[in-house]
């Protein structure tokens, strides 16, 4: 899934999609070369998975539906079996694809989450609106709700119980519950993937963030057999090619690597929010990005950019999400940075 949280509804209203990773305008706009940049602005692994070397065959021949491919991501996020996982291009291509395939109806989505949503459904007929996830029931009107659980920028994580709680009201009413999981392979166990025999629900996957591998364009959807293949038929053969399968299914069948991976990123969680929380800043966070929506978030966006660097803010509250450094070196001039941009401001108020 690629990395573009905002306002529900302004982003419904006006079809503009903005992404984290947009490196180069920041360096047109703030004139600083774009060599010279430390990107914080995404929430991928900056620790990516070592992928081997890539068969000489995963490029010269067409990918294969017989290679296990499905069945490894069915063992990996423990899905019912290989028949509830169907592979796509990353799941942004799902994302575009679903809302037309979903019986047209009112979508609630947060109004702040994974911006690519809205558009989505607006432009295949369905009536957005914003989502208040403290409820536990649903309003009567709401026909689907679409949810990125752990949420892309605020951190927020629904419990299990809520979730299929909600799905089975959305069931009740001939609709759907679509939950977006890019950011919850730290947490396997706080999966919906294993329900995904349910009828009515949908359950997205990435190894992009994780992994690192944001660049390989795979992604999985999880459901009832019927819904996925409708999704097939509309998305047709080859979705993912031959060299992005090798990547992804060594990558699954790493548990040590994930094990320590998950170890590690939670330390730098750690270290990441207590930076910002010595100066100043109150956090919510994941293992893969801390959000802060303090009143000077903004003002420290733009403080840090002035130094090269580039993190993601959201213009419609005015928050600020931070990726994680990839060696101690970044580390280091991030916490320099900071140090001077917290600095500036506090001289400033």
């Amino acid at each position: 899934m690629a990395d573009a949280p905002s306002s529900t509804l302004s982003v419904a209203k006006t079809g503009v999609v903005t992404h984290g990773g947009n490196l180069h305008e920041a360096a047109t706009h703030f004139r600083i070369p774009y060599e010279a940049w430390l990107d914080l602005s995404t929430g991928i692994n900056p620790h990516g998975y070592p992928v081997p070397p890539v068969p000489a065959d995963a490029w010269r021949r067409l990918p294969d539906e017989g290679d296990g491919f499905a069945a490894s991501a069915a063992q990996y996020y423990g899905a019912p079996d290989r028949h509830h996982v169907l592979p796509v291009a990353g799941s942004q291509a799902a994302i575009r694809v679903l809302p037309a395939l979903l019986p047209r109806g009112r979508v609630g989505i947060a109004p702040l989450t994974y911006s690519e949503y809205a558009p989505a459904f607006l432009k295949a007929g369905h009536e957005v609106i914003a989502l208040d996830v403290s409820r536990k029931t649903l309003p009567d009107t709401l026909t689907h709700v679409a949810v990125v659980n752990p949420n892309n920028p605020t951190a927020d994580h629904l419990d299990d119980a809520t979730l299929l709680y909600w799905h089975a009201q959305l069931r009740e009413r001939g609709g759907t519950l679509l939950v977006d999981e890019a950011f919850a392979d730290t947490m396997p166990s706080a999966s919906l993937a294993r329900e995904t025999y349910r009828d009515s629900l949908l359950v997205l996957r990435s190894p992009g963030k994780f992994f690192g591998l944001a660049g390989v364009r795979a992604g999985f959807v999880l459901g009832a057999p019927h819904l996925l293949d409708a999704l097939r038929d509309v998305l047709g053969t080859w979705t993912v090619s031959g060299p992005a399968r090798h990547a992804v299914k060594a990558a699954f069948a790493d548990t040590a690597w994930q094990n320590d991976m998950r170890v590690r990123l939670e330390a730098e969680r750690a270290r990441l929010v207590n930076l910002l929380d010595s100066h100043g800043f109150a956090t919510r966070s994941t293992p893969l990005f801390t959000w802060t929506a303090a009143a000077r978030a903004a003002a420290l966006h733009d403080a840090l950019a002035r130094l090269g660097i580039w993190t993601r803010l959201f213009m419609s509250s005015g928050s600020v999400r931070f990726g994680l450094p990839a060696n101690e070196n970044e580390w280091a001039r991030f916490e320099a940075a900071l140090r001077d941009s917290a600095a500036t401001l506090r001289a400033s108020d």
